[in-house]
């Protein structure tokens, strides 16, 4: 049986926050499983592995044998979350909710044990409360505590507006936890307010006070900003197993520590040797595949990840590409255009070639057909296929970053 020390350390393992900690030690303590709930509100069809972090989590909880609860909100899909929005989201039809949340619930499956997930759709609650339940629900918090959301008070100071259904979403979040009992809720770090919402509301309501786990917001590819598929810095758990393995193993040398942390299976003691191998002199390019056949594994099972180095660019026409390319380094003090980084590597033999090929569509990086609009950004690696034959792993590097080595 694993001791309440050891289930701490796995639940905060990657975790940014944990409110309250003694009362979840309490819990924990009490030996029987917790009910542990995350809420996804299927506002898009497809996941990425920014949305994974939460899940993974989930999958920790279950491991140690407690009750995980996925809950979709396809109630508060139709309000639309205002978390970090400056202008009002368009609310989703009833429709739309539902046909998102039947491709989320094939996704989780893939890391969530289906046989000890309990599927929840907050409508079923929702759906059945009175007009006099809603005044009771919305007497439980002030507008001055409403306010203090840093998102609403920046629209409210910038005189823009804040529809009142907004106001809403989360009351009808902390709700959720009353209506599931829940003793522990996960969410990213821009869901705080809304999970402490959770507890007032439980306390409200005459419950424990739910613990509250807050996971970090996975930096996209290019190691900056979140991930997001409207930046195009993203992996889609859905994607061909080629595409994956080749965004993963193309990422910033440090970006993959922070990937390995939130993303990873691996134990804490098989992360911290492959860290001591890279500062012992190890490629940190071997460390990049064994994550990125991890998390292909996981999506794609074990055959495909033994195989996605030979179809890195999503199965591309030209035949397979090599496991070990060749890895090029260009100095520059700044993003390039495509066609002067495939000229000064040798990928086409000159700039009005490169443009050529750009134009017929001859020229992918990261398996993606890219137009001579595209640039090369600093610090990450690319992987690059010029007509049928060629390919490289491409970085730009800065003349100091390279006079240092």
């Amino acid at each position: 049986m694993v001791s309440v020390a050891e289930q701490l350390a796995l639940i905060k393992r990657g975790a940014d926050e944990l409110l309250v900690e003694s009362e979840l030690l309490e819990k924990l303590g009490r030996g029987r499983p917790l009910r542990v709930k995350a809420g996804f509100d299927p506002t898009a069809p497809d996941l990425h592995l920014g949305h994974t972090v939460l899940i993974n989590k989930l999958r920790q909880f279950q491991l140690l044998g407690h009750q995980v609860i996925f809950l979709i909100g396809d109630f508060t899909g139709m309000i639309g979350d205002p978390s970090g929005k400056s202008v009002t989201r368009p609310p989703l039809t009833r429709d739309q909710v539902l046909e998102n949340a039947e491709t989320y619930k094939a996704q989780v499956f893939k890391i969530l044990d289906p046989a000890l997930t309990e599927v929840a759709f907050n409508s079923t609650w929702m759906d059945v409360l009175t007009p006099s339940d809603f005044i009771r629900l919305a007497s439980s918090y002030t507008v001055a505590r409403m306010l203090e959301r840093d998102d609403f008070q920046k629209r409210y100071s910038g005189n823009q507006p804040i529809a009142i259904h907004e106001f809403l979403y989360p009351l009808v979040q902390g709700y959720d936890s009353v209506a599931l009992n829940a003793d522990v809720e996960l969410g990213g770090t821009d869901q705080k307010f809304n999970l402490l919402m959770g507890r007032e509301l439980q306390r409200a309501y005459g419950q424990e006070p739910q613990s509250v786990l807050t996971m970090p917001l996975l930096e996209g590819l290019d190691g900056v900003k979140k991930m997001s598929k409207s930046l195009g810095n993203y992996v889609g758990i859905q994607e061909a197993p080629g595409v994956m393995y080749g965004k993963l193993v193309s990422m910033p040398d440090h970006l993959m520590w922070r990937y390995f942390e939130l993303l990873s299976f691996r134990s804490v003691e098989e992360v911290d040797q492959f860290r001591r191998d890279v500062e012992g002199g190890a490629n940190p390019r071997d460390i990049k595949i064994k994550l990125a056949e991890e998390i292909v594994e996981r999506f794609h099972g074990a055959e495909a990840a033994a195989t996605a180095h030979r179809s890195t660019g999503n199965r591309l026409q030209a035949g397979e590409v090599p496991k070990d390319l060749p890895d090029v380094e260009l100095v520059s003090e700044e993003p390039m255009p495509v066609a002067a980084v495939l000229n000064q590597a040798g990928l086409a033999k000159n700039a009005a070639i490169a443009r050529d090929l750009l134009r017929s569509g001859g020229v992918r990086v990261d398996g993606q057909v890219v137009d001579r609009d595209f640039r090369f950004e600093l610090d990450r690696w690319y992987v690059c296929q010029v007509g049928k034959r060629s390919f490289a792993r491409v970085s730009l590097k800065r003349a100091v970053a390279m006079a240092d080595r």
